[in-house]
C-alpha cells in the first residue's frame, strides 16, 4: 500500500492537505501525519512512505534538515520528497533542491497541482 506523509506544524495546512488527498485513499493510499521535523523523520524511518509533503519552517527540525536527513543521511533516494513552504526566494529553492527535494512548491498552492503530483509519483490513474 503506498503511503503519503503530510508533514506541517499548522494544523489547517496539514487538514487541508488531508482532505485534498482523501480521494487517493479510495485507491489504496495510506495518509500518514507529522506536525514537526522530528514526528517526521521518525515516520518516514519506519515507515517509509513513497511521498513526503514537506513544511519547511517548523519547529525542532525545519524542512531542509529533514529532506536533507532523508536524502543524504538515511541515503532514501526513493522517497520523493516536496517542500511546500512561504519562501518563495530563489535562495530558499535552492537551499531546497541542495537538501535533496525533488521539488519546491511555494505557498499558497494549488490543491489540484498537488494531487497531479501525488498521482504521478505514485503512479495511479489520473480521474
Amino acid at each position: 500500500m503506498p503511503k503519503i506523509l503530510i508533514v506541517d506544524d499548522e494544523p489547517h495546512i496539514r487538514i487541508l492537505l488531508e482532505q485534498t488527498m482523501e480521494d487517493l485513499e479510495d485507491q489504496g493510499v495510506d495518509l500518514l501525519l507529522a506536525d514537526n521535523g522530528e514526528a517526521a523523520l521518525a515516520i518516514i524511518r519506519e515507515e517509509r512512505p513513497e511521498l513526503v509533503l514537506l513544511d519547511v519552517m517548523m519547529p525542532r527540525m525545519n524542512g531542509f534538515e529533514v529532506c536533507r536527513a532523508v536524502k543524504h543521511d538515511l541515503g532514501l533516494e526513493g522517497v520523493y520528497v516536496v517542500l511546500l513552504t512561504a519562501k518563495g526566494q530563489e535562495f530558499d529553492r535552492q537551499k531546497g533542491l541542495e537538501a535533496g527535494a525533488d521539488a519546491y512548491v511555494t505557498k499558497p498552492f494549488n490543491p489540484d497541482e498537488i494531487v497531479a503530483r501525488a498521482r504521478a509519483v505514485l503512479n495511479l490513474p489520473a480521474e
